[in-house]
């Protein structure tokens, strides 16, 4: 249980260092309405090189993806077999009679 816990707040750590990483970047270009017609080879083709922050950002995202699958599979083998738990529907003891259309 300790080792869920640890992972959990790990798994909230990363979520702020991505939030972090991603506004410290850079933007690549002017994505506006100014930069409608031309200059399409920034937004399709090469951009240039990754810089740290960027490969760190998706170290950490991938980290995060493998995080969120460990701590749902780890969940759903300490809880019960049924999202619903111990919930048992009612059961009434007469079987309710609809009048026919004719």
């Amino acid at each position: 249980m300790f080792i869920v816990s640890l992972l959990s707040f790990v798994y909230g750590f990363l979520c702020l260092l991505i939030v972090l990483l991603v506004l410290i970047q850079r933007g690549k270009g002017n994505m506006g309405l100014g930069n409608v017609g031309g200059n399409n080879q920034m937004l399709f083709g090469s951009s240039g090189g990754q810089d740290v922050f960027q490969k760190v950002t998706w170290v950490c995202c991938a980290l995060l993806l493998s995080g969120s699958l460990v701590l749902a599979l780890s969940r759903a083998r300490n809880s019960s077999s049924s999202y619903l738990g111990s919930y048992r529907a009612p059961v009434s003891s007469q079987q309710q009679s609809f009048p026919s259309e004719e």
